[in-house]
């Protein structure tokens, strides 16, 4: 199963463009305000706040676009910011063999994709993905796809450890 919100990418360029020229609008009326026109007292502080908090939201939500392949033997994980320079895109491919279990956590308006992995040297390893701009339908997509992954490594290792018990007795 292949999904992507790669498609997304020119509307959340127009949307981190469109709130950093309201926050230079913003900073401009304050200015003005402050210096030549008088006609707002304390209330003029929000035209720089408002858009400000606006902003940081859009990008404590983390990066933008998700990327996620299963088909294959190999599970494939892309997170990027549509800004390049502001954060490392994450790019992680591994067998299906290796994903031990995910979680998916959910708070306010920021969700997290959380995988485990098995690794050879610590046991296990966690990788982190942002995924608060995919809708309720991928996130559901997401979770379906990764569940039939876990019950399959399931069955394997249930069936491997039975095998073992028929040859060990």
């Amino acid at each position: 199963m292949r999904l992507s919100n790669r498609n997304k990418a020119s509307v959340y360029n127009f949307l981190s463009t469109l709130l950093l020229m309201i926050m230079v609008l913003g900073v401009i009326a304050f200015i003005a305000n402050k210096y030549r026109f008088n006609a707002l007292d304390d209330e003029s502080y929000l035209l720089i706040i408002v858009p400000t908090i606006m902003l940081i939201i859009f990008y404590i939500c983390g990066r933008q676009i998700f990327e996620y392949d299963s088909d294959g033997e190999a599970l494939n994980f892309k997170n990027r910011n549509i800004i390049p320079f502001l954060e490392k895109p994450l790019h992680d491919e591994f067998p299906k063999y290796k994903l031990i279990k995910y979680d998916v956590v959910s708070i306010l308006f920021i969700k997290r994709l959380y995988i485990t992995v098995s690794s050879k040297n610590n046991g296990s390893t966690i990788l982190k993905y942002q995924i608060s701009y995919l809708n309720r339908k991928e996130v559901n997509d997401l979770k379906l796809s990764l569940n039939k992954v876990v019950k399959a490594n399931k069955e394997k290792k249930d069936k491997k450890t039975d095998d073992d018990r028929r040859i060990f007795a």
